[in-house]
């Protein structure tokens, strides 16, 4: 059996145009997945994009002045959504979630959404960054036009450290290596070699917070970072597909667990849980 997918967008992240709650757990059932996670994205910062930045077509109608803003989640359409398809599927545990960008920026609106939403599945990530020039934040991606890539990935790893010790209320820290999905490919390949001392700062201080890390796998997450983790002190691993639309739901699960078991985790005898330390 395949672990649960604990990281899902749906039609109610407004960067999955092709997303379907339906749909995807359909798809969870035809995987034999035990249960599934709608972790919809509560993005909060602006992004400024210049006309001529390269961004999918579908988020032109959140830009305005040259900023986009993400919509906040529709909690009514989203709950009235997961309540259709439990009726629908009651043999796939489909839990509520979010996915927090940058909460630590955000702590007010962060906190004020989880009491709202009740969430049963709490991720927390970082999207965007500082801008090299100018005032404003951009996201993460767009950074590598005024940064090597090396400054990206430290940046990013710097800040995800202040989300850890200054916002404690999630569970689990999403997609810690977000900026090697862009990692330009003129460039030397990404070795995260290059960078251990901050993998392991980050991963200790999320250690010390009692979190959990996500074994992502649109990149997927590289091997060595999850033994790092379970060096650091990592207690539990979930794995996530990332997934914006139904066919890529527990995309490259059945390599992940094997990563998984070779770092030293193990399913426990829950199996909607966690994985753990062996």
């Amino acid at each position: 059996m395949l672990p649960p997918d604990s990281h899902v967008h749906t039609e109610w992240s407004w960067d999955a145009p092709y997303g379907s709650m339906e749909r995807t757990c359909a798809r969870a059932i035809e995987l034999g997945l035990p249960s599934v996670a709608f972790t919809e994205h509560a993005d909060m910062t602006g992004w400024v994009t210049p006309q001529d930045a390269q961004r999918p077509p579908a988020w032109d109608r959140f830009v305005t002045g040259g900023v986009l803003v993400p919509p906040p989640i529709d909690l009514q359409g989203y709950n009235a959504s997961l309540e259709r398809c439990r009726e629908r599927y009651p043999g796939l545990r489909i839990y509520s979630g979010v996915e927090l960008s940058e909460p630590h920026w955000h702590s007010e609106r962060s906190s004020s959404l989880l009491q709202a939403g009740e969430f049963e599945r709490v991720l927390a990530s970082v999207h965007s960054a500082r801008r090299a020039t100018g005032s404003g934040f951009e996201e993460v991606s767009s950074s590598f036009a005024d940064h090597t890539p090396d400054q990206v990935v430290r940046d990013y790893l710097d800040e995800t450290v202040r989300l850890v010790e200054q916002f404690d209320n999630f569970e689990v820290l999403a997609h810690i290596d977000y900026p090697v999905r862009y990692w330009p490919g003129h460039d030397r390949p990404y070795d995260p070699l290059n960078f251990e001392d901050q993998y392991r700062h980050v991963l200790r201080v999320l250690a010390s917070a009692d979190k959990v890390l996500e074994l992502n796998t649109k990149v997927p997450l590289h091997p060595q970072i999850l033994l790092w983790w379970h060096q650091e002190g990592g207690q539990a691993i979930t794995f996530a597909s990332d997934a914006h639309d139904p066919e890529s739901l527990a995309h490259g699960f059945v390599e992940a667990v094997r990563t998984a078991q070779a770092a030293g985790f193990r399913p426990g005898p829950d199996p909607l849980g966690v994985w753990r330390r062996t």
